[in-house]
């Protein structure tokens, strides 16, 4: 049985920020990870030549973000692609209708107009919204004000649930009206030509990481608590755990006692989404070197609607798209060779014949991630940011639960799941650390 001061649960972001932070406080501390390899989903594949972030891609707005100072303290590269956040015209799009036809530059000027018309319409009525509102509600509350034929509220409402999907992978109708409150973005946002595993490398760096460790069972009292894996047990005075929320619904880590009600309760409002990554690399461009983004209009684009030039980041023929809630539930069963003829079909729609067959092609599975199951977590109807944070409070004086599902002011981003690491360490310790640690 080994003992140490305090044992994280998890080698994502958030537990090497906490293990990283304790461990610079002076405290014993060990990392058990069930993966062969850190950064949870943070996971960037380098196989064939090529960099793909098959998780987390963006920092959605560098302006004051911790992640972006570490970045820059540790010398990552950054590159900015500010479309991350489904922004309708932040940077050049190419954007077709209902019927495959490109629009000109007045249409998408009167069409994000509209968006931003809508968006300054939902302020208000989400925040007098009921507590058991979807983001549907309220949305159709702001279209019903506005004085628009048919059509043009179509296309809003549907703005508003590709964004849902493509922000917290499920449709408006499912995701609470306060789901996309924290969906700002200040300042540009970026990515990483290196990978953004690269931050998590840094923060593991000189700690005692033990990959391979399954955690089954966390046993707390008073007195400290005690973590089962499948290779053997460990003591400690403190716990963090971060195994991400679908993993706590699965009831894959058992704790005892069982966790207190408020936080029951905070669980049982945010879920795991269904949100995976389709990336495409052509010998070719077809599509303008000028543009960020390709998205499509109309039922055509229920599923595949938006694909995204990474090519920029590397100098090559490269999209990425996302199936996406209702998509990735349909698709999860198809094999990777379907799940991109259904997309390359759509961009022949739009392109024609000059669309050629991908030279490579890589689909993630987050849905059938043990570790995971998901790609991050989503609001229910009923809940609010506060109910990410009630997740976070100790438990006993000798647990801490901490993850992007845990962090209200940014949930399902590597930013939030840095900090709420940071905020653990704060509270395991008693006393405020400054953020800058993790890299200082």
């Amino acid at each position: 049985m080994d003992t140490v001061d305090t044992i994280v649960v998890g080698a994502g972001i958030s537990g090497l920020a906490a293990a990283r932070l304790l461990a610079r406080a002076g405290r014993r501390v060990v990392v058990l990870e069930a993966r062969d390899r850190i950064g949870g989903r943070v996971f960037s594949d380098r196989s064939h030549g090529h960099v793909t972030d098959r998780g987390a891609s963006w920092i959605h707005g560098i302006d004051d973000s911790p992640v972006a100072e570490a970045a820059r303290a540790f010398g990552m590269p950054m590159m900015e692609f500010t479309v991350g956040g489904y922004q309708p015209d932040s940077r050049p799009l190419a954007y077709f209708d209902a019927d495959g036809e490109r629009l000109d530059d007045d249409a998408v000027r009167r069409y994000a107009d509209d968006i931003r018309a809508l968006n300054a319409a939902l302020v208000e009525i989400i925040a007098d919204a009921d507590p058991d509102a979807s983001y549907a509600d309220v949305v159709e509350k702001a279209l019903a004000a506005q004085d628009w034929d048919a059509e043009r509220t179509e296309r809003v409402r549907e703005y508003n649930d590709r964004r849902a999907q493509e922000q917290y992978g499920i449709g408006m109708d499912a995701l609470g009206a306060h789901g996309l409150d924290d969906d700002t973005v200040n300042g540009d946002e970026v990515v990483f030509p290196h990978g953004y595993d690269e931050l998590a490398r840094n923060f593991a760096d000189g700690l005692d990481v033990r990959l391979g460790h399954l955690v089954s069972r966390v046993h707390w009292s008073p007195e400290g608590v005690r973590v089962d894996t499948d290779h053997g047990t460990f003591t400690a005075a403190r716990a963090v755990v971060t195994v991400p929320v679908g993993v706590l619904h699965a009831g894959d880590v058992v704790f005892e006692p069982e966790l207190p009600a408020r936080h029951r309760r905070a669980l049982d409002l945010v879920r795991m989404n269904a949100f995976e990554k389709v990336v495409l690399r052509f010998d070719e461009r077809f599509w303008d070197a000028g543009v960020y983004g390709i998205r499509q209009l109309g039922d055509e684009g229920e599923w595949w609607h938006s694909w995204y030039d990474i090519g920029r980041l590397h100098d090559e023929h490269a999209l990425l798209t996302f199936a996406a809630g209702p998509a990735a539930v349909a698709t999860r069963e198809w094999t990777d060779a379907e799940i991109v003829a259904s997309t390359v079909a759509q961009l022949r729609r739009l392109y024609g014949d000059v669309v050629t067959e991908p030279t490579s092609a890589i689909v993630t599975r987050w849905q059938d991630d043990p570790f995971s199951r998901g790609s991050y977590a989503y609001m229910l109807p009923g809940s609010v940011g506060a109910d990410h944070d009630d997740l976070a409070e100790p438990v006993g004086g000798v647990l801490h639960l901490a993850g992007e599902a845990t962090w209200g002011d940014d949930p399902a981003t590597v930013p939030g799941a840095m900090l709420s690491g940071h905020r653990a360490a704060q509270n395991v310790l008693g006393h405020d650390i400054p953020v800058s640690d993790l890299w200082a």
